[in-house]
């Protein structure tokens, strides 16, 4: 193939589906869902997901702030907001990747004041998606260790081969592009068992496809999974 022919095509970005009808319910994901759905009767004023890199814990917070009419705070704020700014931006509050900041001794006394802002208020929710459960981070001070790890927590496990046929069909759905029962069959046994290498296989596979100007096939992710192979 010449290269006037095979062009790069512009990185346009998509729109991914991130409503509660969006959301592909697994048993791998069934806990979380249920605490979702348990608000406002939670036994704690925040609850933690956990779980892998790109395992839908910010869809699902996605879904939880629509319903709890929720301010999403980028964790950054955490080291350069006090609690009270942070407090006044919503009832209820999502923060996303929490754990990025733990550690960080400044980080962590905003949230540990944000946590017993949210307590002392009454009806009022802290939810936090972080990529570890709270009894397996580093801590620089106890007393939010201890708050966390006192906290409801639901995980996210890697997905099943049920979870992740589903999802790859909806990934390529998001990106306006359909896939056969042959291209899904031969991707499944040989793809990493990943949400990530789920979303990394299907932005490969959608940019080689618009080079190439072709649709998804077997020997076009053929040709994705042995790059990815060789990397």
């Amino acid at each position: 193939m010449s290269a006037l022919s095979k062009q790069i095509p512009l990185d346009l970005s998509h729109r991914p589906a991130l409503g509660r009808e969006d959301f592909l319910i697994a048993p791998s994901n069934q806990d979380a869902v249920r605490w979702i759905d348990r608000w406002p009767e939670w036994p704690a004023p925040a609850l933690i997901i956990h779980g892998p890199v790109a395992s839908g814990k910010s869809h699902l917070a996605a879904v939880w702030g629509a319903m709890a009419k929720a301010a999403f705070v980028d964790s950054k704020m955490l080291s350069d907001k006090t609690a009270d700014e942070i407090a006044a931006l919503g009832q209820n509050i999502v923060i996303n990747d929490a754990d990025l900041w733990f550690g960080d001794r400044t980080a962590e006394t905003t949230l540990f004041h944000l946590y017993n802002h949210m307590r002392d208020d009454g009806h009022r929710s802290l939810l936090l998606t972080c990529r570890m459960a709270a009894q397996h981070a580093e801590f620089s001070l106890p007393d939010l260790a201890s708050r966390l790890r006192a906290a409801p927590a639901a995980a996210i496990h890697p997905p099943d081969d049920t979870l992740l046929a589903v999802l790859l069909v909806k990934l390529f759905a998001d990106r306006q592009l359909q896939i056969g029962a042959d291209v899904l069959n031969y991707i499944l046994p040989r793809m990493e068992r990943s949400f990530a290498a789920a979303y990394e296989l299907v932005e490969a596979a959608d940019k080689l496809a618009l080079a190439e100007k072709r649709g998804i096939s077997v020997p076009l992710v053929r040709r994705v999974l042995m790059a990815r192979d060789e990397a």
